[in-house]
């Protein structure tokens, strides 16, 4: 594996470890200030605050862990992905969707990064959200 290939996939599995540990200043440390997040079946926001801001209303939601992570990242390091399952559990509504009352699920999940000068520029989630709201209605 390159120099740069290793680079990055540590880059992507530190971004999930500190996820999982509730780091999250560490977490948008790994972020570049102008980072893109595109947010599944939704819009894309910019900037490392807006990032943080939407960090603190899924802590707010949900109580979520990465398990079964698999990275992988292209041989310039430049781009990476990752494939997981997120054990959930919902917490408090979050706008839009249904009402939560602790219901508990388990997504299979898609990302993908782009990375610059060592840090995320760019990530973007994909997952089943049909899905997610029929384990959480049906719970």
């Amino acid at each position: 594996m390159t120099d740069a290939r290793s680079a990055a996939t540590a880059l992507i599995q530190r971004y999930y470890d500190t996820f999982n540990g509730g780091e999250r200043s560490a977490f948008l440390s790994l972020l570049a200030d102008d980072v893109v997040h595109d947010i599944n079946q939704g819009c894309s926001e910019y900037g490392k605050s807006a990032f943080q801001a939407f960090l603190q209303r899924m802590d707010r939601c949900y109580r979520e862990e990465v398990q079964e992570l698999v990275v992988m990242a292209a041989e310039d390091g430049t781009r990476g992905a990752a494939e997981f399952y997120i054990q959930g559990a919902y917490i408090a509504t979050d706008e839009g969707l249904p009402p939560a009352t602790g219901q508990t699920y388990r997504l299979r999940v898609g990302a993908f990064f782009d990375i610059k000068d060592g840090l995320v520029s760019r990530i973007t989630n994909y997952y089943n959200l049909q899905d997610w709201i029929a384990q959480v209605v049906g719970s």
